[in-house]
């Protein structure tokens, strides 16, 4: 419990998580107990020494109204970095109780991309406003990288970056860093420019300081051989960190001047947010948060339940021209759907192995055919392992050594149409340039329980 007389929160707050990486009980319910009686000294000075992700945990672990008092309390304590590390609609909620002045003012002390990216989810009037309240200097900077398409590296872009002329020597550049106060706080690279502020080539923080003050600048730069289109895929930008190892890269606009740099924090949180984003298309979620409300929750994943309801009557339709045999073999209903639940599953596993292989663009056209055999081959040696053993169950079972050889090759059958359901159907989405990751399990699952029920019934109609 934290008293009032209590006015430092270093002993408290020094262990905020736990062993399983939650937020300390202790220290949340402090901070509540604070919040409730509001302790505005205390919470600025236990914001204050938080790290911008520490806070983003802690905001997301209070209820609304505590959020909004939390924010209050901290005053100019508060770091509206942390709004990058919450979810869009808990940002959305704190930023429309905000006067748009105050928002204005914490802007000027944020980095350019931390800007952006709270600023893009704003109404555009809100977004003028304050836009409007920012010095010339910064306020044509966030702009810049507003006027870019989202999901771009243009708005990933931090407008913060060191450029000098190739002719200046290495005393006058370091000279320049020192004395220049609006810099960025942190950089690994400097890039030379030419007078048309096209960009001319990179050198590397540690290859300065080893140089001698006397030696020019373009004697020990490098070609800019990674620059980044300001309109290119943020994804593809993080495909060019990940292969060349980069921890930053200067981003160009179409006539090769340098408007920005894109640093490997923004990267790996654009590799963590793509990862996510396939993973929940996957499942038919959709862009839905832990944060959002019930119904809305409910509504995003709707669209795809009803196509999953779709093809679930698709499967009926199959089973239902099979319906007198099923009268006739009562055991054909207690095992049709094992074959299509291992079809299914199969289907999935290599349906996600593909969808993968094609966001990082492992697959392409000069493999596409031996992953195709590959996946063909796991498909017959799975599917005869499986019909061998569903096989043996089966005749021993219901005591019958024909329902144990049709549900063998049946088992066979489907293990191999989904393996191939799993790769085609990915690689044909992508070719009609489809999303693989949103529909892919709705066909895969369909094409797994039309060939399962549709074999096994069809060659115990005939046996029967």
């Amino acid at each position: 419990m934290i008293q009032q007389a209590e006015p430092e929160p270093a002993t408290e707050i020094l262990n905020i998580y736990d062993e399983d990486g939650a937020l300390e009980p202790s220290f949340l319910s402090g901070i509540i107990d604070a919040i409730d009686d509001e302790q505005s000294e205390f919470l600025t000075k236990a914001v204050g020494i938080l790290h911008e992700s520490e806070l983003g945990d802690l905001l997301e672990a209070l209820d609304a109204e505590r959020r909004q008092k939390l924010v209050a309390l901290s005053g100019d304590g508060f770091d509206f970095a942390s709004l990058t590390e919450v979810d869009e609609s808990i940002r959305r909620e704190i930023m429309d109780a905000l006067p748009n002045e105050q928002i204005a003012e914490a802007f000027q002390e944020l980095d350019s991309d931390d800007a952006v990216f709270i600023l893009e989810d704003m109404e555009e009037a809100d977004q003028e406003d304050i836009l409007a309240r920012i010095p010339m200097q910064e306020r044509l900077g966030l702009q810049r990288a507003l006027d870019y398409p989202e999901d771009t590296a243009g708005r990933r872009m931090q407008t913060e970056f060191i450029a000098v002329p190739p002719f200046w020597s290495v005393g006058q550049t370091i000279d320049y860093m020192r004395n220049t106060a609006d810099l960025p706080e942190r950089f690994s690279e400097i890039f030379t420019i030419e007078p048309t502020f096209k960009l001319a080539g990179v050198v590397e923080l540690d290859k300065l300081l080893r140089s001698g003050r006397d030696v020019k600048i373009e004697d020990i730069q490098r070609d800019a051989i990674h620059a980044i289109p300001a309109t290119q895929d943020q994804e593809e930008a993080a495909m060019v960190f990940e292969q060349y190892d980069l921890l930053s890269a200067a981003v160009v606009d179409e006539n090769d001047r340098l408007v920005g740099v894109l640093t490997i924090d923004d990267v790996v949180d654009v590799i963590q947010e793509e990862a996510e984003e396939d993973i929940k298309r996957l499942a038919g979620v959709g862009e839905e948060e832990l944060s959002d409300k019930v119904l809305t929750t409910a509504r995003s994943r709707f669209t795809w339940l009803l196509a999953n309801l779709a093809t679930a009557i698709i499967a009926s339709l199959v089973i239902g021209l099979f319906d007198a045999t099923i009268e006739q073999m009562v055991a054909l209903a207690v095992l049709m759907p094992i074959v299509a639940s291992m079809g299914g599953n199969a289907g999935i596993q290599t349906m996600t192995v593909a969808v993968r292989a094609l966001a990082t663009r492992d697959i392409d056209n000069y493999n596409a055919k031996r992953i195709i055999l590959r996946e063909s081959i796991v498909g017959v040696i799975n599917g005869v392992v499986f019909a061998v053993l569903l096989g043996i169950v089966a005749a021993v079972w219901f005591s019958s050594q024909m329902l144990g050889v049709i549900i063998a090759i049946a088992m066979i059958v489907n293990m191999i149409s989904a393996a191939l359901a799993g790769i085609l159907i990915p690689l044909g989405l992508q070719k009609l340039n489809i999303d693989p990751a949103i529909a892919s399990s709705t066909f895969v699952t369909t094409v797994t329980d039309v060939v399962g029920f549709f074999v096994f019934l069809g060659l115990a109609a005939l046996w029967i």
